[in-house]
């Protein structure tokens, strides 16, 4: 055994045990108000920033179309898990495989609050080259997977993505939620409730990845000795240490299951350890190929798109690295010192405590105003995943399942067959959390499903467990919001619940017990599969208004 490592396995071990948890929380407490400003930041641009646009312009990979997606990608920041889901959903209505790429490269890479977290921990280096990097690596991926993301492997894997998709969640998120434009948005205390209810979805989301990025960061920076670090990147060796870095940067993200802006204090721990400039940035860059990633790769495109993907993503995420590092070492951008932000004692009174009490009181602000969202008018439109807890647009969420008759919406398709797998673990009424305040389906605090039907009579929201009427029909429990509307549906239940129903928008047959909206009209009604559907209706209803 080598002698370093066995005075690791004895002696001092639980001492340095203490000292990794202990850097970690001082890494925390380090970056505690850049966490919270470009949380916060990120929360205001996914209220105030429409995404229909997006699900727009996005037909090809021309030079302006893959502008719009990045641009597009880094307002809408996401954890990897919603970036792979919404570029899933953009190819599913229409956009171009290679632009709905670049747009998860981007929700990714090029956002705030990852920026922010690089500059606090790595230096003013690392943030220039996020995105000088990452606009090399977009430019990378477009011509790498025009040659390799094509033909036949991509006509498999819309097959397979088509073949395996929910046909009722497709059609109702064709329809776009129809909200205020932004300027009357961020004037509103709405707006802003729900920019905290993003702030929050967003922090919960990524709770875990940032628990285990500052937790393996604090471990690496004391247990693993300097000379594992020298076996694993080589040195001494000119381009070839640069290339063989750059290359085993994205092999550890892949290994290490952290993604999002939980590998950043990774990062700092392999900076400090010996690797290069590049192999960092490769490194940061390669948070979409950790390996629950490919998983779900295989699951949406197939196993044969899969490896290509992993193929090129690897191959571009190295290469933007290389070739940020040899930009950057001519520019002379290279730091000199690899100290990194591997932080030590920062329990004490500096600009950083300053900054953490002043992000302590915004962020005690922001949950205030989420938890307000109902008295403000916050809240419609949105559902919260109840796995994850990420806040969730209805019509562009990535993933719905009927569950006991209610449609619950999902950041990913990751979340919904997790719950799928374990329902009672996310669904549980007695799960601890209560309900937030928020106005549309599935918006409940720490993962409670929302609980609300629809009356089959009037059309409007029930909770099953406050209702003062209910009746059973076809082995099902049909709630109503007052006992008339339950009498009208007893003296003909045919008439207000057939069988089946069309939405008129999209075509799609559905259960109206099913059925995520309605309308009064007609002999039965009008269902609909989503409220997108609902809510387009609606607009032609207004629009032929003034000629009837």
């Amino acid at each position: 055994m080598h002698p370093d490592l066995l005075a690791l396995t004895f002696g001092g071990f639980w001492t340095d045990i203490g000292r990794s948890l202990r850097e970690a929380f001082y890494m925390f407490w380090d970056t505690l108000w850049a966490l919270v400003l470009g949380f916060s930041l990120s929360g205001a641009v996914q209220a105030f920033v429409s995404r229909e646009a997006m699900q727009r312009r996005l037909g090809d990979h021309r030079p302006s179309a893959v502008a719009r997606a990045s641009a597009y990608g880094m307002v809408s920041s996401s954890c990897s898990y919603a970036a792979s889901a919404m570029a899933r959903s953009l190819f599913v209505r229409g956009a171009d495989f290679l632009a709905s790429m670049v747009f998860m490269f981007a929700s990714t890479n090029l956002v705030v609050e990852l920026g922010i977290v690089l500059l606090v921990l790595l230096g003013w280096e690392f943030l220039v080259a996020e995105f000088i990097g990452g606009a090399i690596m977009i430019v990378l991926l477009v011509a790498f997977g025009s040659l390799w993301l094509r033909g036949r492997a991509l006509a498999g894997a819309r097959a397979h993505l088509e073949s395996s998709s929910d046909p009722a969640h497709q059609h109702g998120s064709e329809a776009a939620l129809q909200r205020e434009g932004w300027r009357h948005r961020i004037r509103t205390r709405a707006g802003w409730s729900d920019a905290a209810g993003y702030t929050m979805s967003d922090l919960t989301m990524l709770r875990k990845e940032l628990v285990v990025g500052f937790g393996i960061a604090g471990f690496l920076s004391v247990l693993v000795p300097t000379w594992v670090w020298s076996d694993v990147f080589v040195h001494g060796h000119g381009f070839w240490t640069s290339l063989e870095n750059a290359v085993v940067g994205p092999f550890v993200a892949l290994i290490s299951f952290v993604c999002s802006i939980g590998n950043v204090p990774l990062a700092a721990a392999l900076w400090q350890g010996g690797i290069t400039f590049g192999g960092v940035v490769a490194f940061i860059f390669a948070d979409l190929i950790a390996l629950p990633l490919l998983l779900i790769y295989r699951k949406q495109y197939g196993g044969a798109m899969a490896l290509r993907m992993l193929a090129v993503f690897w191959a571009v995420m190295s290469a933007a690295g290389l070739v940020t590092e040899y930009l950057f070492k001519a520019l002379g951008w290279i730091p000199t010192a690899k100290t990194g932000r591997i932080v030590g004692d920062t329990l004490h009174w500096n600009y950083t405590t300053v900054l953490d009490m002043i992000a302590l009181l915004a962020f005690a602000g922001v949950y205030w105003l989420y938890r307000q969202r109902e008295r403000f008018g916050g809240g419609a439109g949105y559902a919260k995943d109840p796995v994850c807890g990420m806040q969730v647009e209805i019509a562009h969420a990535p993933a719905a399942l009927i569950l006991d008759g209610r449609r619950i919406y999902f950041c990913s398709d990751h979340c919904k067959h997790r719950l799928e797998a374990d329902p009672d673990r996310y669904t549980s009424a007695d799960s601890g959390s209560e309900s937030d305040g928020g106005k549309g389906h599935g918006d409940h605090a720490g993962g409670q499903v929302d609980l609300e039907t629809l009356d089959p009579v009037c059309g409007m929201a029930v909770v099953p467990a406050a209702a003062p009427a209910q009746v059973e029909h076809r082995s099902r429990i049909i709630s109503f919001c007052n006992p008339g509307c339950a009498d009208a549906f007893r003296a003909d239940p045919d008439r207000y619940l057939p069988e089946r129903a069309t939405d008129p928008i999209c075509g799609m047959t559905i259960p109206p017990a099913d059925a995520a909206a309605y309308r009064p009209g007609g002999e039965a009604g009008i269902w609909f599969c989503s409220p997108g559907c609902a809510e387009q209706w609606d607009a032609n209803r207004r629009a032929r208004l003034p000629s009837d």
